[in-house]
């Protein structure tokens, strides 16, 4: 079982609540996602892994086991070109639970006129192979979003 933790500190509100039909009709997969504090922060990795992509919106690591977690940093953020994002890793890097991946400011993509939403997201999962998922309640730093069977 895989434990997936907050990749940065907010108000859990659910996939379902995510401004984009993509992310909130579980297209890319189930999960949860956080509403963050809007203040420069890091997003951090969820799970030990390999970062296996990695854009300045958002990033892939894939555990042991294979299961790939992608944190997308806000919506429709990939318009901004990587203004505001600063990597802290490298694609192929190995990393820790809680280890930052990418600096950035929720309230400057807000400012941008884009959600800062952070969908956390179970890749090639279905539904039913996550258990005690958050949909809602703050959240810090590398507490529990949900459990990967």
């Amino acid at each position: 079982m895989t434990l997936v933790t907050a990749p940065c500190p907010g108000r859990v509100i659910g996939l379902a609540a995510v401004p984009d039909p993509v992310f909130s009709g579980a297209m890319v997969g189930p999960g949860t996602a956080i509403d963050p504090v809007r203040e420069p922060t890091e997003a951090v990795s969820s799970v030990d892994g390999i970062v296996v992509s990695l854009h300045p919106h958002a990033f892939v690591v894939v555990d042991a086991d294979g299961h790939g977690v992608l944190t997308h940093l806000g919506i429709d953020t990939v318009q901004l070109n990587g203004a505001g994002f600063d990597l802290l890793v490298n694609k192929g890097d190995t990393v820790r639970r809680g280890q930052a991946i990418v600096r950035w400011d929720p309230s400057a993509v807000e400012t941008a006129g884009k959600s800062p939403v952070c969908p956390v997201v179970a890749l090639e999962a279905t539904a039913d192979a996550l258990s005690d998922v958050r949909e809602d309640g703050e959240v810090k730093t590398g507490d529990a979003l949900f459990d990967w069977q």
